[in-house]
């Protein structure tokens, strides 16, 4: 605000400081923005590099200099008089080699000086162990040319703090992995990498627990047995008990172990899978190297004694759970999108994996031979889904349809393709069989029937999230009631299946929470992950 002033004011009265207390609701004087510093009103001044280096030796030497406004002279009075209010750089020329400005040439004083200097007043030459002890009474400013001309390394040099860590201090797994990441880094280059008295070992994992076996000699990926499931009725998670951050890139999938669900498998965007204790401890068990880029999918066997894992690397890896070994690597040149183990016990050994060539492929992972290619949709697939009795499967594209297939029949039995219809790059059964959710990029959920003719049921679609542009993955809790999906701001969404409304929404993850699994024996535990690479685990 503005004033008008209809006097002439002295400059006592203008400038004079509010008098009083401060008032409770208004900002007067200072608090008003007469002030431009955390302490007051500070106005700039100009001064010469060589002006501030004179006053501020002046000043550290005999304790008085002179104030900025060049009015008059502050500090030691006493001192001020006995010099006659001379400047360290007068008082250089009476007192030789006192100041390091005149020991380096950079004084008024010419060479003559300077040699009458090294003589003294009275042409007696000084000792040398005098002017030692004389230079360097006089501390330059550090911020100065002349003290960096005459002090050319650092006051601070050689004070470090912080020791790195050695190779000594280092753990043998720590070893391990800087090797392996050192081989790699010289593969990407094109190079040879010779690791110091170590074979080359490809891919690998490693074990973080305690010891494989415990007292009874069983291995750790054994069930507890008292693991029993505790009812049929499924209720929502209310509040967030663990958290797994063992990733350092997003979270891609994860997937409990069969039946039991006292371990989690998660693939990540940092090409590792990891598999987590869910039961006892919460920690990392173990973890397992191989891949060169991003995971894109993982599936269990039926046992859960290996799983698949599909990467950006145009490579599909069969893994031993317990000892991490690399069973097998299959590749057909192109990017495996999602894998799937047959369900069938008597052909655990059969494959799927939809590929970004728009082909689905069928291995025999004992032989390692491609037995079937399913060659007809016109985008990369995403989903393999098992239905009827395993006797048929369900695959979802990019082309924006979905398509059924005889199993070990290269020919498609039902083609569902609307121009309404949306990709859907997630698609999970119900328990009971008979429907199918896919999740589709227009913020919907829809739902299939999967008897003979595979209609669209238009009456129960699941919508209140945002999911458009991410791969969202959708699943269904274990006795039906609820379908489950994250979305792309973050939130879990839970849907009633008779109903299908919204049941409950909850922000998870401060990213987008691109996977959720539902604990097959606790009913009320639900696993999410998210881009931001952490694994939440609900309750």
């Amino acid at each position: 605000k503005q004033r008008q002033v209809y006097f002439n004011p002295k400059y006592e009265d203008l400038y004079a400081p509010v008098a009083g207390p401060a008032h409770p609701f208004q900002m007067d004087g200072i608090a008003a923005g007469l002030k431009n510093h955390k302490q007051g009103m500070v106005e700039d001044a100009h001064m010469a590099a060589y002006i501030f280096d004179e006053q501020y030796n002046t000043f550290d030497n005999y304790g008085y200099a002179a104030d900025p406004s060049g009015t008059r002279m502050v500090g030691n009075m006493d001192s001020l008089k006995r010099n006659d209010g001379a400047t360290v750089y007068d008082l250089s020329r009476k007192r030789p080699r006192d100041v390091s400005l005149v020991d380096s040439g950079y004084g008024d004083s010419g060479p003559s000086s300077r040699k009458q200097e090294d003589e003294g007043e009275e042409g007696e030459p000084v000792e040398e162990e005098e002017e030692d002890d004389m230079f360097g009474t006089v501390k330059l400013n550090p911020a100065s040319e002349i003290y960096l001309f005459n002090n050319k390394k650092s006051p601070w040099a050689g004070k470090t703090t912080v020791e790195p860590v050695g190779p000594e201090g280092l753990t043998d797994e720590q070893k391990e992995y800087i090797e392996y990441r050192k081989k790699k880094r010289a593969e990407k280059r094109g190079q040879q990498y010779n690791a110091p008295d170590e074979e080359d070992k490809g891919d690998h994992s490693f074990f973080h627990g305690k010891s494989e076996t415990n007292y009874a000699g069983e291995s750790w990926i054994n069930p507890p047995k008292d693991r029993k499931k505790e009812n049929d009725h499924t209720y929502i998670p209310k509040k967030w008990i663990h958290t797994w951050s063992g990733h350092t890139k997003g979270v891609s999938a994860i997937r409990f172990f069969p039946t039991h669900g006292h371990l989690l498998l998660s693939a990540s965007m940092d090409c590792k899978l990891k598999i987590w204790d869910v039961h006892n401890s919460g920690k990392c068990m173990r973890t397992y190297l191989g891949h060169t880029k991003a995971l894109r999918d993982i599936c269990f066997s039926n046992d859960g004694r290996r799983f698949v894992s599909s990467s950006w690397d145009k490579n599909v890896k069969l893994w031993d759970t317990e000892t991490g070994q690399c069973i097998t690597t299959l590749s057909t040149g192109k990017t495996p999108l999602c894998v799937k183990l047959h369900p069938d016990d008597d052909k655990q050994n059969v494959l799927l994996a939809g590929c970004s060539d728009k082909k689905i492929v069928s291995w025999d992972m004992n032989t390692g031979d491609k037995t079937q290619e399913y060659d007809q949709h016109l985008g990369g697939v995403n989903t393999i889904t098992f239905c009827d009795e395993n006797r048929r499967f369900i695959t979802s594209s990019d082309d924006k349809s979905i398509r059924v297939w005889e199993f070990g029949i290269p020919v498609v039995i039902k083609y569902i393709a609307d121009p309404s219809m949306h990709s859907m790059p997630s698609i999970q059964m119900h328990p009971n069989g008979n429907w199918f959710v896919a999740q589709s990029l227009d913020n919907t959920i829809v739902t299939y029937s999967t008897r003979e003719r595979f209609r669209v049921n238009r009456k129960k679609v699941f919508s209140g999230h945002q999911n458009a542009g991410y791969a969202c993955q959708v699943n269904m809790s274990p006795d039906g009631r609820f379908v489950i999906s994250g979305d792309a701001s973050g939130k879990l969404w839970f849907w009633d299946w008779k109903t299908h409304k919204v049941f409950r929404s909850f922000q998870a993850h401060d990213q987008v929470c691109i996977g959720c699994e539902w604990h097959p024996l606790e009913q009320s535990k639900v696993a999410t992950c998210s881009w931001d690479g952490t694994i939440k685990y609900w309750d």
